[in-house]
């Protein structure tokens, strides 16, 4: 498996969400491989997208946005799931990120089922916080 080049995000972020279809998130926990290829994604721009977190400008919390395009954007919410996006947006753009929203479970499904303590493959990563939890994707990767 290739990792994508970071050109792949500086583009628009729409077309950044759209080509993220059918590719792979792989996660290293500890020695295992975790992957699954995405397949809903959700994007979200800078100062013409209200639900966008960087709409209101840039914060501790968003900072990410409006950093490196390739990078993650981990967030909390709730006040108990994490969300993953991958910072995406044009050159001429200040901030934008892509939600991965589910994936198609690929490699290490068995600790996938033990991280969601579920055995059903359809409930495994059919959410933004559930994918997070089988891929056990945290803060630590934010950035």
């Amino acid at each position: 498996m290739k990792v994508l080049p970071r050109e792949f995000y500086a583009r628009n972020t729409v077309t950044v969400a759209k080509e993220l279809l059918g590719k792979n998130l792989v996660h290293k926990n500890g020695n295992k491989i975790i992957s699954g290829t995405i397949i809903e994604t959700e994007a979200y721009r800078y100062k013409d997208d209200p639900a966008s977190h960087a709409f209101r400008g840039r914060t501790e919390r968003n900072k990410a946005m409006f950093g490196e395009v390739g990078r993650a954007y981990v967030y909390f919410t709730y006040g108990m799931y994490y969300c993953v996006n991958a910072v995406s947006r044009s050159e001429n753009v200040e901030a934008g990120a892509v939600l991965i929203r589910a994936l198609k479970p690929q490699k290490g499904i068995d600790i996938m089922k033990k991280n969601r303590k579920t055995i059903r493959l359809s409930n495994l990563t059919n959410g933004p916080a559930k994918l997070t939890q089988a891929l056990k994707i945290n803060k630590k990767q934010y950035g």
